[in-house]
C-alpha cells in the first residue's frame, strides 16, 4: 500500500469511525496554508465527488496583519481552483491590550482580553472568530479543521500537564450555541505521513514561518510525547486507546 492509499483509507476510517460527515453538509475548511490544511482540504474535495455522503466544500485563508509570517495566497486560490473549491481571504488583526470582554467564538462565553495573553493564544482566538462569523454567513453546517492526531495527543499532553484535566480537541465537537459541529477528519492520521505526503505532492510552503510557531506549551508537549514514544513505540496508541475510553473524542 502506497502512503497516498494509507491516507486516504485512514482519512476514510475516521471519516466512518466518528461520524463526522452528513447528508448535505455544507462543510468550511480552515485553510492556514500550511501542510496540515491542504491535504485535509485536497481529501474532502475528493469524498465530495464521490457523492455518499452529499456534500459541498469551502475554504477560508486568515490573514494577520500584525503576526510577521507570509504564505502566497495565489498558490492557495490555485490550489483550490484546481480542486473546483470556493476560496475565501479575510485580513485581520488581534491586540494584545485589554479591551472590553468579548464573546467567545467556539461557546458563547465572555472572555476577557488581558494583556499578559500570549500571542498564539489571541491569534488563534480572532482566527477561529473570522472562521465561525464566515460560516454562519454562509449557511455552512460544519467546520473542518486540519488537526491530525499528533496534534489532537499533544493537546491532551498539555491539559493534563499544564492545566489538570484530561481532555483534548475532539474529532467531532457540535456547539451549543450555534448550528454549528467542528470536525478534524485528520484526526487518525500521523503528521510524518502527512509531511512525506506533502512533499511527495509538491505542496508549497509558507514564504516566513510564524515567529511564534516554537514558543508556546505545545512545543513542550511534542517534545514530551516524543520521549514518551522512545519509552515504548506504542504510547500513541494506549494515549489513544484512553482517550476513545473516557469519551474524549466526541462532545455533544
Amino acid at each position: 500500500m502506497t502512503l497516498e492509499e494509507r491516507l486516504w483509507k485512514t482519512f476514510n476510517k475516521a471519516l466512518g469511525k466518528y461520524q463526522l460527515i452528513d447528508e448535505d453538509d455544507h462543510i468550511l475548511v480552515g485553510l492556514s496554508g500550511g501542510k496540515d490544511s491542504l491535504c485535509l482540504l485536497e481529501f474532502l474535495a475528493r469524498r465530495s465527488k464521490i457523492h455518499v455522503p452529499r456534500f459541498t466544500v469551502e475554504a477560508l485563508h486568515v490573514r494577520m496583519e500584525n503576526i510577521q509570517y507570509e504564505t502566497d495566497t495565489t498558490y492557495l486560490q490555485s490550489f483550490c481552483d484546481r480542486l473546483g473549491i470556493p476560496f475565501h481571504i479575510i485580513t485581520t488583526s488581534f491586540s494584545s491590550v485589554a479591551v472590553p470582554q468579548q464573546v467567545s467564538p467556539v461557546s458563547h462565553i465572555a472572555v476577557p482580553q488581558q494583556p499578559n495573553k500570549p500571542a498564539c493564544f489571541l491569534c488563534s482566538w480572532q482566527r477561529r472568530k473570522q472562521l465561525f462569523n464566515l460560516a454562519q454567513k454562509l449557511g455552512c453546517t460544519k467546520i473542518a479543521l486540519g488537526h491530525h492526531q499528533d496534534d489532537i495527543i499533544h493537546t491532551a499532553l498539555m491539559n493534563l500537564t499544564f492545566q489538570g484535566h484530561f481532555s483534548t480537541m475532539p474529532a467531532k465537537l457540535r456547539m451549543r450555541k450555534m448550528p454549528l459541529t467542528i470536525i478534524r477528519p485528520l484526526c487518525l492520521c500521523q503528521e510524518n505521513d502527512i509531511r512525506l505526503y506533502a512533499e511527495q505532492q509538491h505542496y508549497e510552503k509558507q514564504i516566513k514561518q510564524c515567529p511564534y510557531e516554537h514558543d508556546s506549551n505545545r512545543t513542550k508537549a511534542q517534545d514530551l510525547f516524543d520521549r514518551m514514544q522512545q519509552l515504548n513505540p506504542e504510547a500513541r496508541y494506549s494515549i489513544w486507546n484512553a482517550l476513545e475510553t473516557e469519551d474524549k473524542l466526541i462532545e455533544y
